[in-house]
C-alpha cells in the first residue's frame, strides 16, 4: 500500500465508510458547473415553452436521485458485484436487445436507445455499459493468467464487448460502442494482456471502425461534414459551425454568463451534447480550463485509487475504479472533442455538465462504486496496521 494511504488509514480512527473528500469536490465542482450551464444553455427553449427553468429543475432532480443512488451503492461490497458479474452481464445484454424491440424500444431523432419506464425514457446503453465493465473487470481478475499468456483469453471477453458494441451499432450508437471497446481494451491492457495482442487487436479495430464508418450513408456524411463543415455550412456542417462560432466568440474569458448569443436557437442540442460550446462562449479559455483541469483531477484520482487498491491487493475493486477514470476521461475527451471539431459529431454526453437524466444517474452511480473502492482499500490499510502492530 501506499505511503499516502498507509498514513491516511493510521490517522483514521473512526469506524464506518470512509468517503475520498478529493473525488467528493471534484464532482460536485463539475456538477455544480454542469447546473450553471445547463440551466443557461436551455433557459431559452424552456421559456418558449412556458417554464424558463424546466431543464434546471429536472436536472436538479436527477442530481438528487443520482446522489441517493451513488450513496446506495456506496454501501454495497463490491465483492456483491464480483459474484453476480455473470448475471450482470446477461442483464446488459438483454437491455441492448430489447430497445431493438419494436414497442419495447423507444425511438427518438431515428435511434432507438431508449426504453420507457412509465413516463420517462432510460438510455438502457448508458448503464449497459457500467455492467459489461463490473463483468470484464470480474473476468479479468479470474482469468487473468490465461489473459496474460494465451490470445484467446483476450480475444474471449473483446468477443463479448464486440457484440455488445454490435447491438449499440445497430440502435445506432456508434460513439457508445467507440467508448465501450476503447475502454474494455484499456482495462485488459492494464490487466496485462500481451502487448502484441493489444497492438493487433487495436489495429484490427481501427480498420473495422473505419470499416464500420463508412458502411452507412449518414455516418459518410457525418465524416464528410467534419472534414469540411463549411463546405456546408446550413445543412450537414450547420451544428459543427455553430459550435466553433460559440468557441470562437468566447475568446480569453468569455462574452459573461448568460449572454450566449448561439445558444439563442442556433446551436442544437445546445444543453446536451454541446453545453461545452456554451460554456467556452460564456466563460471562455478561463471556463475551459477549468473544465479540462477537473476532469483530469478526477481521472488522476480514480487512477490513483485503483494503483492504491492493487497494492492493497484488491485487483477486482483497482479494475473497477481504473475503468471509471478510463471511461470518464474517453467520454469527455469525444465530447469536447466533437465540439471542437476534432472527432466527427457523436451523440455522447459531457459527464455531469451535459443535461441527460440516464447519463447523470449512471455517473452518479459509479461514483458511488469508486469511493466504495477507496473505502475497502482504506479499510484493509487499517487492518493491516493493527495486524502489524500487535
Amino acid at each position: 500500500m501506499s505511503t499516502v494511504t498507509a498514513t491516511s488509514a493510521q490517522g483514521s480512527a473512526r469506524s464506518g465508510l470512509r468517503f475520498d473528500p478529493i473525488i467528493i469536490a471534484l464532482a460536485s465542482a463539475l456538477l455544480l458547473i454542469g447546473l450553471v450551464m445547463v440551466t443557461s444553455a436551455s433557459v431559452t427553449l424552456a421559456a418558449k415553452e412556458g417554464d424558463p427553468f424546466f431543464y434546471l429543475e429536472r436536472q436538479l432532480i436527477f442530481s438528487l436521485v443520482g446522489i441517493f443512488l451513488g450513496a446506495v451503492v456506496m454501501r454495497i461490497p463490491t465483492v456483491y458485484w464480483q459474484k453476480t458479474s455473470f448475471i450482470l452481464l446477461i442483464i446488459a445484454l438483454v437491455m441492448l436487445a430489447a430497445v431493438l424491440i419494436p414497442h419495447v424500444g423507444h425511438s427518438v431523432n431515428g435511434s432507438r436507445r431508449w426504453l420507457r419506464l412509465g413516463s420517462l425514457n432510460f438510455q438502457a446503453s448508458e448503464a449497459a455499459r457500467v455492467l459489461l465493465l463490473i463483468y470484464l473487470c470480474s473476468y479479468v481478475v479470474r482469468r487473468e493468467e490465461e489473459l496474460r499468456t494465451q490470445l484467446l483469453g483476450f480475444i474471449k471477453p473483446l468477443g463479448v464487448l464486440g457484440f455488445a458494441a454490435l447491438l449499440l451499432l445497430v440502435e445506432p450508437d456508434f460513439g457508445s460502442g467507440v467508448v465501450l471497446l476503447t475502454t474494455g481494451i484499456g482495462v485488459m491492457f492494464l490487466a496485462g494482456a500481451r502487448l502484441r495482442n493489444f497492438l493487433i487487436i487495436c489495429a484490427v479495430g481501427v480498420v473495422g471502425m473505419a470499416l464500420i464508418a463508412v458502411s452507412s450513408a449518414y455516418r459518410v456524411k457525418r465524416l464528410t461534414a467534419f472534414m469540411n463543415p463549411w463546405a456546408d455550412p446550413f445543412n450537414t456542417g450547420f451544428q459543427l459551425t455553430q459550435s466553433l462560432i460559440a468557441i470562437g466568440r468566447g475568446e480569453w474569458i468569455g462574452v459573461g454568463l448568460g449572454a450566449s448569443v448561439q445558444k439563442l436557437f442556433y446551436l442544437p442540442e445546445a444543453h446536451t451534447d454541446f453545453v461545452f460550446a456554451v460554456l467556452a462562449e460564456e466563460l471562455g479559455f478561463a471556463g475551459i480550463l477549468l473544465v479540462v483541469l477537473l476532469v483530469l483531477g478526477l481521472v488522476y484520482r480514480s487512477l490513483i485509487i485503483a494503483r492504491n487498491a492493487a497494492e492493497a491487493g484488491l485487483k477486482f475493486q483497482s479494475y473497477l475504479a481504473a475503468a471509471f477514470g478510463i471511461w470518464f476521461g474517453l467520454q469527455a475527451f469525444i465530447n469536447m472533442g466533437v465540439n471542437m471539431g476534432l472527432l466527427p459529431t457523436k451523440g455522447l454526453t459531457l459527464p455531469l455538465l451535459s443535461y441527460g437524466r440516464s447519463s447523470l444517474l449512471v455517473t452518479l452511480g459509479w461514483i458511488g462504486l469508486l469511493l466504495r473502492v477507496h473505502h475497502e482499500t482504506e479499510t484493509k490499510g487499517i487492518a493491516t496496521l493493527r495486524g502489524a502492530g500487535r
